[in-house]
C-alpha cells in the first residue's frame, strides 16, 4: 500500500474516530424549560467512511469520495434494547434520501451508524425520494415507520422538473433492520407530509395525525393538523380529516403547520410537538411549538403557550435551507426524561433534554395566544404584578445569582 494512501486513510479514520467518541456538553444556562448542548448529535460527517470510500487502493488510487454525502437530519426515534435509535434521514449529494440508523448508548454522544443503510422495499410506483420517517411503537406490536415519498407529477407540465406528488409511505418492523412495506396512506388530500400514527388504537381503529390541503377539507375551516381514523393499517384509508389545530394569522403557524412525533401520554393529556411555519422577508421561517390535547378525545385541544417552543439560534440557522428547526423524533425515557431530536436547517441533527414534568408544566401553565399586541402586553403586565411581592427579597437573590454565574463563567 503505497504511503499516501496509507497516510490520507489513517487521517480519515483518525478524525472520524475523533468525531464518533466527542463527548456532548450541557449548555450552562437555558431557558427551565429544556436544555441545548454544545455540539449536533449526527452530521455528515458521522457515516462511516466505507458508505463514501471505495477503500481498495487499486480501484480507488487516491482515495477519492465515490459517494458523498450532504446532509444529515429529520429523524425518527426510538429506544430498543436499550439503545438511543434514530432513524435518520441521509441526503447524498444527489439530492436523494434515505433512511439510516444511528445508535447511542446514552442519546446525548457516541451516535454510530448499523453497517448499512435500510434498504426500504418499493410499493409498484417506485419512490423518486423518501424522507422524515417517524417511528413510533404501536400498541400492536409493531413498529411502524410513517415517512414522506415524492414521485414526479405525471401532469406536470413539459419541461418542469419540480412538480411532485407527496404521499404517506407506510413501513412496519421488529428491529430496525428489516421492514416490511405497506401500501400508502389514502385521504381525501392529494397530497401528504408528515403523517403521524397515533400510538394506541382509538375506537379499535388506527389512528392518523395527518396535514390536510386547504381545498380538500371543510369549507371555512382552513388548513392545519388533521386526525383521521382508519379501520386496517395494511391499506390504511382515512375517509375524512378533520382539523384539529389550524392554521392561524400572524402567528408562528399562519403558513403551514404540521406534527412532529407521535404524542406522549401523560396523566394530564397528550403531549404534542409540532412545527409552525411563517413567511419572513428572508423566506420561510420553521420553528417548533406544543399543545396538549384531551386523553380521551385527541380532537381537542385542551392547552397551547403562545408562539413558539424552540427556534434556530446561533450555528443552527445556517445551513442548506436556513433558519428552519424541524423535529419528528422524541424519546421519552423511563425517568421521565424527555430527549428531543431536532433537526436545524436542513442540515444536521441535534438534541435537547427536558423532563414530563417540565414539559407538562410548559404546556398547562405558560399564556396562550391572544392573537393581539395589546393581549401580549397584559400578559406580561400580569407577570411583572404577580412579582410585585418578591421585591422584599431581591437583595438576597441577587447575590446567589451572581455567585452561580460566576461559577458557570469559570467552566
Amino acid at each position: 500500500m503505497r504511503s499516501e494512501f496509507l497516510c490520507r486513510l489513517q487521517a480519515l479514520q483518525k478524525a472520524h474516530t475523533e468525531l464518533v467518541e466527542r463527548k456532548n456538553k450541557k449548555e450552562v444556562i437555558g431557558n427551565g424549560v429544556y436544555d441545548r448542548y454544545e455540539y449536533p448529535v449526527v452530521t455528515a460527517q458521522h457515516i462511516p467512511l466505507n458508505w463514501k470510500y471505495d477503500l481498495n487502493e487499486d480501484s480507488n488510487p487516491y482515495l477519492m469520495e465515490r459517494f458523498g454525502i450532504n446532509a444529515t437530519f429529520n429523524s425518527g426515534a426510538i429506544k430498543l434494547d436499550g439503545k438511543y435509535c434514530l432513524v435518520v434521514r441521509v441526503e447524498g449529494l444527489d439530492r436523494k434520501s434515505f433512511f439510516a440508523v444511528a445508535e447511542s448508548d446514552n442519546g446525548i454522544d457516541g451516535f454510530r451508524f448499523r453497517s448499512h443503510p435500510i434498504t426500504m422495499p418499493e410499493t409498484d410506483v417506485p419512490d423518486t425520494n423518501v424522507y422524515d420517517m417517524r417511528v413510533v411503537q404501536h400498541e400492536d406490536g409493531w413498529i411502524y415507520g410513517l415517512f414522506c415519498t415524492e414521485r414526479k407529477d405525471p401532469g406536470a407540465a413539459p419541461g418542469d422538473q419540480s412538480a411532485a406528488i407527496a404521499q404517506c409511505g407506510i413501513a412496519r418492523t421488529k428491529d430496525l433492520d428489516t421492514w416490511e412495506r405497506l401500501p400508502d396512506l389514502r385521504t381525501p388530500s392529494p397530497q401528504q407530509r408528515n403523517v403521524v400514527l397515533h400510538p394506541e388504537f382509538v375506537k379499535g381503529k388506527y389512528a392518523f395525525y395527518t396535514r390536510p390541503q386547504d381545498s380538500f377539507i371543510e369549507a371555512g375551516k382552513g388548513g392545519g393538523i388533521g386526525f383521521g381514523l382508519s379501520d386496517d393499517i395494511n391499506g390504511a384509508i382515512v375517509p375524512h380529516e378533520e382539523v384539529i389545530d389550524p392554521k392561524t394569522y400572524h402567528t408562528v403557524y399562519e403558513a403551514k403547520n404540521g406534527l412532529g412525533p407521535a404524542p406522549i401520554r401523560t396523566e394530564h393529556g397528550w403531549l404534542h410537538l409540532a412545527h409552525g411555519v411563517r413567511n419572513t422577508a428572508a423566506g420561510l421561517r420553521y420553528v417548533l411549538y406544543m399543545f396538549m390535547t384531551d386523553l380521551h378525545d385527541l380532537t381537542k385541544v385542551i392547552h397551547k403557550p403562545a408562539g413558539y417552543f424552540m427556534a434556530p439560534e446561533g450555528e443552527e440557522r445556517i445551513g442548506d435551507v436556513s433558519n428552519v428547526l424541524f423535529a419528528n423524533g422524541w424519546i421519552a425515557d423511563d425517568d421521565g426524561t424527555v430527549l428531543i431530536y431536532y433537526a436545524s436547517s436542513d442540515t444536521r441533527q441535534h438534541v435537547a433534554t427536558s423532563t414530563i414534568d417540565k414539559l407538562v408544566d410548559y404546556v398547562m401553565n405558560t399564556p396562550e395566544d391572544g392573537l393581539r399586541s395589546a393581549a401580549s402586553v397584559n400578559t406580561i403586565n400580569n407577570i411583572i404584578n404577580n412579582n410585585q411581592h418578591l421585591s422584599a427579597t431581591e437583595k438576597q437573590v441577587k447575590p446567589v445569582l451572581a455567585e452561580t454565574f460566576s461559577h458557570a463563567s469559570n467552566r
